[in-house]
């Protein structure tokens, strides 16, 4: 692919998820689900109740997640490189000390945000954030220095670049909440989402690192099914660490000494959302797709889930030079055999980032639904489930025309929101 202008890349490439309406929107046929009810899904026969949103603040710098503290305060990460605390009553604290230096450029930066099971105790917290590499200070980079600077080069340059490190780490919170402490790396490879699994361990989300295969952030029109274990260490993947960083002794590619031993699964593009199902105990994850073709999956143990083989999306058309329209993604096939078909998919896309099984007692009607926030669908959506089938969706709060990047359940059962315009919000049955 020839290098797109640097005017054309600034106009429509914000970020690799970013499905901005003009050039991104997906034009093409719909493609034909594997299964009744994978997309598409009707409305719920009850609809959710009338909601009241509540803005604590609009003062927070893209905002990513957030965790509640026993104090009632809000610890929230903000994507160029800063957490700090957010009071009750709306007020927002200077950045918290202490925290690594983080590299922001492109989709990269300061991400989730998860405390220890005992943090009461421990104050031990964990998060995720793209480091940069030796001797290069923490900084705020122009995407072009992560996207079109790096795909158009050959494999082999691309190999001698130091663009920085995906990381997840832990540290303690000192008691003031003034300071990350005790700060160590637990792995790499990996920055998107961390969530504590039911036995303990975490499992961390990351993005497909286009950088060190031959592919780009679209994906490529040839077959990868040659050589399946440059996609099991570069696509994007769930990792699987003990809360120390060990490797768990099951992890599922212990034996092939050619796979990174944290590796849980693989075949992902950018999964920026994930939640542990607390009917089943397993890990479901949102995962952009590129043009068209966003999806919802449940993630098991060495399993593939198809980037940049299989996609119910398309190239964008954006940065195509030939003039090509729905260029397919990798071999052209939306299924495929050993491929795990996503539970549900979006045409057109959503963007969607944030996810939450809701469990509280203040919706009683939501009880055991998913919510997803959508980025380019401005919306906080509700998915109906019956086992590990959508039947329903509803797309609530379109009036706030927020882009949602979080979501998470509060201590109360009220449902709280991070949207990129720096707001939290906290919605609640309207009285």
């Amino acid at each position: 692919m020839k290098l797109l202008s640097v005017a054309l890349i600034a106009a429509v490439l914000l970020l690799p998820n970013a499905h901005a309406q003009s050039p991104y929107a997906f034009h093409g046929p719909k493609p034909t689900p594997a299964f009744p009810g994978q997309t598409d899904a009707p409305p719920p026969s009850k609809p959710s109740p009338a909601l009241n949103v509540e803005t604590l603040t609009t003062r927070l710098d893209s905002p990513w997640s957030m965790a509640f503290l026993p104090d009632g305060n809000f610890l929230v990460t903000e994507s160029a490189g800063t957490m700090r605390i957010v009071r009750r009553d709306g007020v927002v604290l200077a950045p918290i000390d202490g925290l690594p230096g983080v590299k922001v450029v492109a989709a990269q930066g300061l991400h989730d945000i998860l405390l220890d099971p005992d943090f009461s105790r421990n104050r031990r917290l964990y998060f995720t954030y793209f480091a940069p590499p030796r001797g290069e200070e923490p900084a705020i980079w122009p995407n072009e220095y992560f996207y079109q600077r790096v795909w158009t080069k050959p494999l082999a340059e691309r190999r001698t670049m130091s663009l920085g490190t995906e990381r997840v780490a832990s540290a303690q919170l000192s008691p003031d909440n003034k300071r990350l402490e005790d700060v160590e790396t637990l792995a790499e490879g990996a920055e998107r989402r961390v969530v504590l699994a039911p036995d303990g361990t975490l499992y961390v989300t990351g993005a497909d690192r286009f950088r060190f295969y031959d592919s780009d952030l679209d994906g490529v029109e040839h077959d990868f099914t040659d050589n399946p274990d440059i996609r099991r260490n570069f696509s994007g993947r769930v990792l699987r660490i003990n809360r120390d960083g060990s490797i768990p002794k099951d992890n599922p590619w212990l034996s092939r000494a050619t796979v990174a031993p944290e590796t849980f699964a693989h075949g992902l593009r950018d999964p920026e959302g994930a939640a542990i199902n607390p009917a089943t105990g397993e890990l479901w994850v949102t995962d952009h797709g590129p043009q068209g073709g966003d999806e919802i999956n449940i993630v098991r143990a060495g399993k593939d889930y198809g980037w940049p083989d299989v996609s119910y999306g398309v190239q964008y058309d954006a940065y195509r030079t030939d003039g090509r329209k729905n260029v397919p993604v990798g071999n052209g096939a939306h299924s495929m055999k050993g491929v795990e078909e996503p539970v549900y998919f979006w045409v057109p896309d959503i963007a969607p980032s944030g996810m939450l099984f809701y469990t509280g007692d203040l919706f009683p009607e939501w009880k055991g639904n998913l919510f997803v926030g959508g980025l380019e669908g401005q919306c906080l959506v509700r998915l109906v489930l019956q086992g590990d089938r959508v039947v329903a969706e509803e797309r609530l709060l379109l009036d706030q025309k927020q882009r949602i990047r979080d979501v998470r359940q509060g201590p109360d059962g009220a449902v709280y929101l991070l949207a990129r315009s720096g707001s939290l919000l906290k919605v609640t049955p309207k009285r």
